[in-house]
């Protein structure tokens, strides 16, 4: 009888070791790197270090917003955001659109969002976000640091292949 007993006991603790293990898992859940390139044009996508920024915050809605269940982060959004209700996704392009200009966004809100047309497009969400914060840790600000020039991006700058030709006449003063 008291191997049937510890052998109960022993079931329950492992039962339970393996319950706590696989909600930390589960809570530890999200990819090491994001691809951010739902702007790439001018420039290019962004390999993002998604683990790093994870280590380096407190937590996912420092980046997040409320979207993570943690609670509103944001004091204006909190004016009407009160709550720490886990949305759906955690994508910044599933609420700030890459043109909130076209039609379908000014005329067709998502429901529950008609109090959103102060919301920032995605360029400025991202940049909002990620220029803030790398100005307060002393990261990296410039749009280079971060994005690669796409042939466009030459085209439309002037620069790389497509930059004017120095005229050596210029260069000096007469």
């Amino acid at each position: 009888m008291v191997n049937a007993g510890k052998q109960l006991i022993t079931g329950l603790g492992v039962l339970l070791l393996s319950l706590v293990l696989s909600v930390s898992c589960y809570a530890m859940d999200f990819p090491d790197e994001v691809e951010i390139d739902s702007l790439a044009n001018l420039y290019e996508g962004v390999v993002f270090d998604h683990a790093m920024h994870v280590d380096a915050t407190e937590n996912c809605a420092d980046c997040h917003h409320h979207t993570t269940g943690t609670g509103v982060s944001d004091e204006y959004c909190a004016k009407c955001h009160e709550g720490d209700v886990e949305m759906d996704t955690v994508s910044c392009q599933d609420c700030h659109s890459a043109d909130p200009l076209s039609p379908e966004n000014l005329h067709n809100p998502a429901p529950g969002y008609i109090y959103h047309d102060d919301k920032p497009n995605l360029k400025a969400a991202y940049h909002l976000k990620c220029l803030g914060c790398h100005n307060e840790v002393d990261g990296p600000t410039g749009c280079e640091d971060c994005h690669a020039k796409t042939e466009a991006g030459d085209k439309f700058y002037h620069s790389g292949e497509f930059a004017p030709a120095e005229d050596a006449s210029h260069g000096e003063h007469e």
